[in-house]
């Protein structure tokens, strides 16, 4: 945890803040704080700064704030990401959010199966927890806009041609030829297929939407690496 994320109901009056849970035992064990020390901390959906460590015990830590630094801009990027498995997905939305992608789009694609919509970690709690852990691994408190396209069509043909307006964007898929960008006009929209890669007929629709081939060479790798890989290319 490099920033203490503080949430709206943990502001006890101005300037303080109470915690208790989670983020309490981890001060404890891992910062190991003590009274006086000073912790990174952030508000969520707002600034961040310096926690001073007021009083720590079993049940609560008190803190005393001075939240005066901007968090770190977004990039203007839209990510398209054919779900992942679920035991991938936390690691791929958490990753999303570390890199300061502006959008996450979770799309459904012939290699996802189904099951993996049902899954628990598909739950909207779940989603936003490992958004909290990104920002925390990050050190910001403003989280991606996150959407579910769970009809394939609908999404490419409706949704992103209106995504693309005035920026750029690239389909991640080996083979494809696609070469490095550069001169890039913002926004991007960046789409990732699932590990198994997608179907011809889905390259050819998100292709025909507008979006430019990208590839990373032969070797086929996991979402999460992929993810890290391609906008480190780009950005």
């Amino acid at each position: 945890m490099n920033l203490v994320l503080l949430f709206p109901e943990d502001l006890t009056a101005p300037g303080r803040a109470c915690l208790s849970g989670r983020r309490l035992r981890h001060v404890r064990e891992v910062h190991r704080a003590e009274a006086g020390d000073e912790l990174a901390v952030g508000l969520l959906g707002g600034l961040m700064g310096r926690g001073r460590v007021v009083r720590l015990d079993d049940e609560s830590l008190e803190l005393e704030l001075l939240l005066d630094q901007e968090p770190p801009p977004k990039l203007p990027l839209t990510l398209v990401i054919a779900l992942p498995r679920p035991k991938a997905l936390n690691r791929v939305v958490a990753a999303a959010t570390s890199l300061g992608a502006a959008r996450l789009v979770l799309l459904n694609a012939w290699k996802v199966e189904k099951a993996y919509w049902s899954s628990p970690k598909m739950k909207p709690e779940s989603l936003r927890e490992q958004m909290l852990l990104g920002l925390e691994q990050a050190k910001d408190t403003v989280m991606p806009e996150l959407s579910l396209a769970r009809l394939f069509r609908p999404f490419v043909e409706g949704d992103l041609p209106t995504l693309l307006e005035g920026g750029t964007g690239f389909l991640a898929h080996p083979g494809s030829g696609g070469t490095s960008p550069k001169a890039l006009a913002a926004p991007v929209t960046l789409a990732i297929g699932p590990e198994g890669g997608w179907i011809e007929a889905e390259v050819r629709s998100l292709l025909g939407a507008g979006l430019k081939p990208l590839d990373l060479g032969p070797r086929i790798l996991r979402t999460e690496t992929a993810l890290a890989a391609l906008v480190g290319r780009i950005f």
